[in-house]
Protein backbone atom coordinates (compact mmCIF):
# COMPACT_ATOMS: atom_id res chain seq x y z
CA UNK A 1 0.00 0.00 0.00
CA UNK A 2 1.64 3.12 -1.14
CA UNK A 3 0.72 6.48 1.68
CA UNK A 4 1.71 9.95 1.09
CA UNK A 5 3.70 10.47 4.65
CA UNK A 6 6.92 12.14 4.01
CA UNK A 7 7.99 13.13 0.39
CA UNK A 8 11.37 10.66 1.52
CA UNK A 9 8.88 8.00 0.46
CA UNK A 10 9.03 8.83 -3.45
CA UNK A 11 11.36 8.68 -5.90
CA UNK A 12 11.87 12.13 -8.20
CA UNK A 13 9.90 10.09 -11.04
CA UNK A 14 7.07 9.40 -8.70
CA UNK A 15 6.72 12.84 -7.75
CA UNK A 16 7.04 14.58 -10.79
CA UNK A 17 4.11 11.89 -12.13
CA UNK A 18 1.84 13.43 -9.21
CA UNK A 19 2.96 16.60 -10.32
CA UNK A 20 2.03 16.26 -14.04
CA UNK A 21 -1.10 14.65 -12.74
CA UNK A 22 -2.02 18.05 -11.55
CA UNK A 23 -1.38 20.34 -14.12
CA UNK A 24 -3.29 17.73 -16.59
CA UNK A 25 -6.33 18.15 -14.10
CA UNK A 26 -5.96 21.67 -13.05
CA UNK A 27 -6.14 22.67 -16.89
CA UNK A 28 -9.35 20.08 -17.25
CA UNK A 29 -10.69 21.94 -14.22
CA UNK A 30 -10.03 25.25 -15.89
CA UNK A 31 -11.53 24.10 -18.86
CA UNK A 32 -14.91 23.54 -17.08
CA UNK A 33 -13.70 19.78 -17.43
CA UNK A 34 -14.49 17.55 -14.33
CA UNK A 35 -13.24 14.41 -15.07
CA UNK A 36 -14.66 11.78 -12.22
CA UNK A 37 -10.96 9.91 -11.47
CA UNK A 38 -12.29 9.10 -8.10
CA UNK A 39 -15.80 8.20 -8.54
CA UNK A 40 -17.99 7.56 -5.84
CA UNK A 41 -14.78 7.18 -3.37
CA UNK A 42 -14.81 8.36 -0.30
CA UNK A 43 -12.09 10.33 1.94
CA UNK A 44 -12.10 10.59 5.05
CA UNK A 45 -10.56 14.00 6.53
CA UNK A 46 -9.15 13.38 10.31
CA UNK A 47 -8.66 16.82 11.80
CA UNK A 48 -6.98 17.24 15.32
CA UNK A 49 -5.47 20.41 14.12
CA UNK A 50 -7.77 22.72 12.27
CA UNK A 51 -7.29 24.33 9.42
CA UNK A 52 -9.08 27.12 6.51
CA UNK A 53 -6.65 25.42 3.30
CA UNK A 54 -6.19 21.95 3.96
CA UNK A 55 -10.13 21.46 4.62
CA UNK A 56 -11.55 23.43 1.43
CA UNK A 57 -8.67 22.19 -0.42
CA UNK A 58 -9.11 18.23 0.53
CA UNK A 59 -12.84 18.77 0.48
CA UNK A 60 -13.61 20.60 -2.81
CA UNK A 61 -10.67 18.78 -4.72
CA UNK A 62 -12.57 14.81 -3.88
CA UNK A 63 -15.70 16.20 -5.06
CA UNK A 64 -14.22 17.90 -8.06
CA UNK A 65 -13.11 13.97 -8.52
CA UNK A 66 -16.33 12.69 -7.90
CA UNK A 67 -16.28 11.33 -4.93
CA UNK A 68 -17.30 12.53 -1.03
CA UNK A 69 -15.23 14.07 1.38
CA UNK A 70 -15.98 13.46 5.12
CA UNK A 71 -14.53 15.93 7.66
CA UNK A 72 -14.13 14.09 11.01
CA UNK A 73 -12.72 16.36 13.84
CA UNK A 74 -11.23 14.64 17.16
CA UNK A 75 -14.31 15.71 18.74
CA UNK A 76 -16.46 13.86 16.37
CA UNK A 77 -14.88 10.37 16.50
CA UNK A 78 -13.94 8.18 19.25
CA UNK A 79 -10.30 9.25 19.01
CA UNK A 80 -10.95 12.47 21.44
CA UNK A 81 -12.21 9.78 23.47
CA UNK A 82 -8.83 7.91 24.06
CA UNK A 83 -9.69 5.31 21.16
CA UNK A 84 -6.43 3.91 19.93
CA UNK A 85 -5.49 5.25 16.67
CA UNK A 86 -4.82 1.23 15.54
CA UNK A 87 -8.38 0.66 16.02
CA UNK A 88 -9.80 4.26 14.62
CA UNK A 89 -7.08 3.08 11.22
CA UNK A 90 -8.75 -0.32 11.20
CA UNK A 91 -12.62 0.76 11.15
CA UNK A 92 -12.45 3.73 9.31
CA UNK A 93 -10.41 1.96 6.21
CA UNK A 94 -13.01 -0.72 6.31
CA UNK A 95 -15.68 2.02 5.33
CA UNK A 96 -13.89 4.24 3.29
CA UNK A 97 -11.49 4.95 -0.12
CA UNK A 98 -8.86 6.92 1.13
CA UNK A 99 -8.28 9.18 4.47
CA UNK A 100 -6.25 12.88 5.40
CA UNK A 101 -4.75 12.99 8.49
CA UNK A 102 -3.82 16.60 10.06
CA UNK A 103 -2.72 15.50 13.41
CA UNK A 104 0.48 16.73 15.93
CA UNK A 105 2.97 13.87 15.98
CA UNK A 106 4.48 12.29 12.77
CA UNK A 107 4.16 8.44 15.16
CA UNK A 108 0.40 8.70 14.93
CA UNK A 109 0.10 9.40 11.87
CA UNK A 110 2.59 6.60 10.64
CA UNK A 111 0.93 4.37 13.24
CA UNK A 112 -2.68 5.13 11.36
CA UNK A 113 -0.73 4.37 8.11
CA UNK A 114 0.29 0.91 9.41
CA UNK A 115 -2.96 -0.25 10.41
CA UNK A 116 -5.09 0.86 7.20
CA UNK A 117 -6.27 -1.01 4.55
CA UNK A 118 -6.46 2.11 2.16
CA UNK A 119 -3.71 4.81 1.00
CA UNK A 120 -3.39 7.45 4.01
CA UNK A 121 -1.94 11.22 3.13
CA UNK A 122 -0.24 13.47 5.41
CA UNK A 123 -1.79 16.74 5.64
CA UNK A 124 0.56 17.99 8.25
CA UNK A 125 2.37 16.62 11.26
CA UNK A 126 4.92 18.51 13.61
CA UNK A 127 7.39 16.93 11.42
CA UNK A 128 6.12 17.36 8.18
CA UNK A 129 4.22 19.28 5.65
CA UNK A 130 4.29 17.07 2.22
CA UNK A 131 1.67 18.35 0.33
CA UNK A 132 2.57 21.71 0.69
CA UNK A 133 5.73 20.94 -1.14
CA UNK A 134 4.15 19.46 -3.57
CA UNK A 135 1.97 22.64 -4.11
CA UNK A 136 5.46 24.61 -3.55
CA UNK A 137 6.81 22.69 -6.40
CA UNK A 138 4.11 23.24 -8.98
CA UNK A 139 3.61 27.12 -8.19
CA UNK A 140 7.28 27.29 -9.01
CA UNK A 141 7.41 25.58 -12.61
CA UNK A 142 4.00 27.52 -13.30
CA UNK A 143 6.09 30.74 -12.54
CA UNK A 144 9.26 29.46 -15.05
CA UNK A 145 11.31 28.16 -11.86
CA UNK A 146 12.41 24.90 -12.89
CA UNK A 147 15.61 24.09 -11.35
CA UNK A 148 15.81 26.78 -9.03
CA UNK A 149 17.62 28.91 -6.22
CA UNK A 150 15.36 28.34 -3.49
CA UNK A 151 16.25 30.59 0.05
CA UNK A 152 14.13 29.35 3.22
CA UNK A 153 14.31 32.11 6.09
CA UNK A 154 12.82 30.99 9.00
CA UNK A 155 11.99 28.06 11.75
CA UNK A 156 13.59 25.24 11.51
CA UNK A 157 9.75 23.49 11.85
CA UNK A 158 7.87 21.02 9.58
CA UNK A 159 8.27 22.99 6.02
CA UNK A 160 11.69 23.86 6.52
CA UNK A 161 12.08 19.70 6.58
CA UNK A 162 10.03 19.03 3.61
CA UNK A 163 12.11 21.64 1.85
CA UNK A 164 14.69 19.73 2.68
CA UNK A 165 13.65 16.84 1.25
CA UNK A 166 11.96 17.91 -1.73
CA UNK A 167 15.22 19.89 -2.83
CA UNK A 168 17.36 16.58 -1.86
CA UNK A 169 15.15 14.25 -3.81
CA UNK A 170 14.27 16.97 -6.65
CA UNK A 171 17.91 18.29 -7.10
CA UNK A 172 17.93 21.97 -6.83
CA UNK A 173 19.64 24.15 -4.40
CA UNK A 174 18.24 25.06 -0.87
CA UNK A 175 19.67 28.11 1.44
CA UNK A 176 18.19 27.39 4.72
CA UNK A 177 18.49 30.11 6.82
CA UNK A 178 17.31 30.26 10.43
CA UNK A 179 18.04 31.99 14.17
CA UNK A 180 20.48 29.79 16.29
CA UNK A 181 18.58 27.69 18.39
CA UNK A 182 16.09 26.91 15.85
CA UNK A 183 17.74 24.53 14.16
CA UNK A 184 15.97 21.32 11.47
CA UNK A 185 15.76 18.23 13.25
CA UNK A 186 19.75 16.64 12.91
CA UNK A 187 18.02 13.04 12.04
CA UNK A 188 16.07 14.87 9.46
CA UNK A 189 18.60 17.07 7.93
CA UNK A 190 21.28 13.78 7.93
CA UNK A 191 18.50 11.99 6.07
CA UNK A 192 18.18 14.82 3.57
CA UNK A 193 22.00 14.76 2.91
CA UNK A 194 21.74 11.72 2.28
CA UNK A 195 19.13 11.83 0.01
CA UNK A 196 20.72 14.91 -1.63
CA UNK A 197 23.75 12.65 -2.53
CA UNK A 198 21.80 10.23 -4.26
CA UNK A 199 19.83 12.44 -6.68
CA UNK A 200 21.77 15.67 -6.89
CA UNK A 201 20.19 18.44 -4.81
CA UNK A 202 22.60 20.67 -3.06
CA UNK A 203 21.98 21.98 0.59
CA UNK A 204 23.73 24.70 2.54
CA UNK A 205 22.02 25.15 6.04
CA UNK A 206 23.27 28.27 8.20
CA UNK A 207 21.78 31.37 10.05
CA UNK A 208 22.60 34.43 7.80
CA UNK A 209 19.32 35.08 5.82
CA UNK A 210 21.65 37.49 3.21
CA UNK A 211 23.53 34.64 2.62
CA UNK A 212 20.72 32.58 2.10
CA UNK A 213 18.52 35.40 -0.10
CA UNK A 214 21.65 36.08 -2.04
CA UNK A 215 20.99 35.81 -5.91
CA UNK A 216 17.83 33.43 -5.32
CA UNK A 217 15.39 32.58 -7.44
CA UNK A 218 12.56 32.25 -4.77
CA UNK A 219 12.22 33.19 -1.32
CA UNK A 220 10.26 31.29 1.19
CA UNK A 221 9.51 31.46 4.75
CA UNK A 222 6.71 30.26 7.37
CA UNK A 223 4.77 31.16 10.69
CA UNK A 224 7.41 31.58 13.70
CA UNK A 225 4.51 30.62 16.10
CA UNK A 226 3.27 27.33 14.73
CA UNK A 227 -0.40 25.98 16.00
CA UNK A 228 0.62 25.02 19.53
CA UNK A 229 3.37 27.14 20.47
CA UNK A 230 1.02 30.67 21.18
CA UNK A 231 2.77 30.61 24.66
CA UNK A 232 6.25 31.20 23.12
CA UNK A 233 5.62 34.25 21.13
CA UNK A 234 6.97 36.72 22.64
CA UNK A 235 10.24 34.56 22.97
CA UNK A 236 10.11 34.04 19.52
CA UNK A 237 9.68 37.13 17.87
CA UNK A 238 12.88 38.51 19.89
CA UNK A 239 14.66 35.37 19.12
CA UNK A 240 14.14 35.82 15.22
CA UNK A 241 14.80 39.73 14.94
CA UNK A 242 16.31 39.85 11.22
CA UNK A 243 14.83 36.80 9.73
CA UNK A 244 11.81 38.94 8.58
CA UNK A 245 11.65 39.16 4.73
CA UNK A 246 11.48 42.54 3.70
CA UNK A 247 12.07 44.65 1.02
CA UNK A 248 15.95 45.44 1.82
CA UNK A 249 16.52 41.22 2.32
CA UNK A 250 14.29 40.72 -0.90
CA UNK A 251 16.22 43.46 -2.33
CA UNK A 252 19.15 40.77 -2.14
CA UNK A 253 17.66 38.11 -4.21
CA UNK A 254 17.17 37.97 -8.38
CA UNK A 255 15.29 40.61 -9.58
CA UNK A 256 12.29 38.32 -11.37
CA UNK A 257 12.53 36.34 -7.69
CA UNK A 258 9.26 35.01 -6.14
CA UNK A 259 8.21 35.03 -3.12
CA UNK A 260 6.17 31.99 -1.57
CA UNK A 261 4.43 31.81 1.28
CA UNK A 262 2.72 28.64 2.71
CA UNK A 263 -0.18 31.01 4.92
CA UNK A 264 -1.24 32.13 7.17
CA UNK A 265 1.16 34.92 7.05
CA UNK A 266 1.26 37.19 9.92
CA UNK A 267 2.64 40.76 8.70
CA UNK A 268 5.10 42.65 10.25
CA UNK A 269 6.64 39.19 11.61
CA UNK A 270 7.75 36.77 8.73
CA UNK A 271 7.10 38.79 6.19
CA UNK A 272 6.29 42.83 5.81
CA UNK A 273 3.39 44.16 4.03
CA UNK A 274 5.33 45.56 1.17
CA UNK A 275 6.48 42.79 0.40
CA UNK A 276 3.73 40.45 1.07
CA UNK A 277 1.43 42.15 -1.23
CA UNK A 278 4.18 42.79 -4.26
CA UNK A 279 3.85 39.08 -4.56
CA UNK A 280 0.61 38.70 -3.76
CA UNK A 281 -0.48 36.56 -6.83
CA UNK A 282 2.41 34.41 -6.26
CA UNK A 283 1.18 33.81 -2.86
CA UNK A 284 -2.26 33.19 -3.80
CA UNK A 285 -1.65 30.86 -7.07
CA UNK A 286 0.41 29.13 -4.19
CA UNK A 287 -2.93 28.84 -1.92
CA UNK A 288 -5.44 27.88 -4.95
CA UNK A 289 -2.53 25.16 -5.88
CA UNK A 290 -3.32 23.28 -2.86
CA UNK A 291 -6.60 21.52 -4.51
CA UNK A 292 -4.80 20.88 -7.52
CA UNK A 293 -1.51 18.84 -6.05
CA UNK A 294 -3.72 17.53 -3.86
CA UNK A 295 -5.90 15.89 -6.39
CA UNK A 296 -2.42 14.75 -8.14
CA UNK A 297 -1.58 12.85 -5.41
CA UNK A 298 -4.96 11.78 -4.19
CA UNK A 299 -5.58 10.02 -8.08
CA UNK A 300 -1.69 9.09 -8.11
CA UNK A 301 -2.08 7.06 -4.55
CA UNK A 302 -5.48 5.75 -6.18
CA UNK A 303 -4.08 4.37 -9.56
CA UNK A 304 -0.73 2.67 -7.12
CA UNK A 305 -3.24 0.95 -5.03
CA UNK A 306 -2.59 -3.11 -3.89
CA UNK A 307 -6.21 -3.45 -2.13
CA UNK A 308 -7.46 -4.66 -5.05
CA UNK A 309 -9.77 -1.86 -5.02
CA UNK A 310 -10.73 -0.66 -7.94
CA UNK A 311 -8.08 1.90 -10.23
CA UNK A 312 -9.35 4.82 -10.99
CA UNK A 313 -10.82 5.68 -14.47
CA UNK A 314 -8.22 6.81 -17.54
Amino acid sequence: MRHFLTLRDFTPDELREMIDLAIKIKAQTKAGEFVPYLKNQTLAMIFEKSSTRTRVSFETGIYQLGGTGLFLSSRDIQLGRGEPMKDTARVISRMVDMVMIRTFEQSKLEEFARYSRVPVINGLTDSYHPVQLMTDYLTMLEFGKSDPVVAYVGDGNNMAHSWLYLAAIMGFELRLATPKGYECDPAIVLEAERLAEKYGGKLILGYDPVGAVQDADVVTTDTWVSMGQEEEKEKRIKDFAGFMVDKKLMSHAKPDAIFLHCLPAYRGYEVSEEVFEAHAEEIFTEAENRLHAQKGIMVWLDEHRSDGHMKSEE
